[in-house]
């Protein structure tokens, strides 16, 4: 059986219909890639203009949590950037899916989490949904839960 939150990264965004893969004229996985790069500076402005003014960010690691906009996500990412574990924001997996990229890295903390972003127009990060690994089938493909 798989869990609500699992569903929720399998599934597709109904709220972002539309929005992934409209633009060709940037590199999403290269947008990820500056994102991780942006976490292991602990570079927290350079990774919040990722970002668009109007994204979310839903994490479901712990206790779950949904923040909006550039205030909200800098509320999310500050303290995770001021405590990094030594491994924090190692790339373990990343590929491009029909919804935008899905990543699997270690968290600020070293833990297995898999993120899925979505992308406005022009190449800014429209939504994140981030799912701790451990509650991921263990035999499930990436695709299974990408969207």
């Amino acid at each position: 059986m798989i869990s609500s939150s699992a569903a929720a990264l399998r599934t597709g965004y109904p709220d972002l219909e539309g929005v992934a893969n409209l633009a060709d004229n940037f590199d999403q996985v290269a947008v990820v890639v500056d994102w991780l790069d942006a976490c292991r500076n602990r570079d927290l402005a350079m990774l919040l203009d990722l970002y668009a003014d109007n994204a979310t960010l839903q994490c479901q690691c712990g206790e779950a949590r949904i923040s909006e906009g550039r205030a909200g996500l800098e509320s999310y990412w500050k303290p995770r950037l001021d405590t990094l574990a030594a491994t924090a924001f190692g790339l373990e997996e990343i590929m491009p899916t029909t919804h935008g990229v899905v990543l699997d890295y270690l968290s600020h903390e070293g833990k297995p989490v898999r993120v899925a972003f979505s992308f406005t127009r022009d190449g800014k990060i429209q939504a994140t949904h981030c799912l701790p690994m451990t509650e991921l089938p263990q035999r499930a493909g990436l695709q299974d839960y990408a969207g």
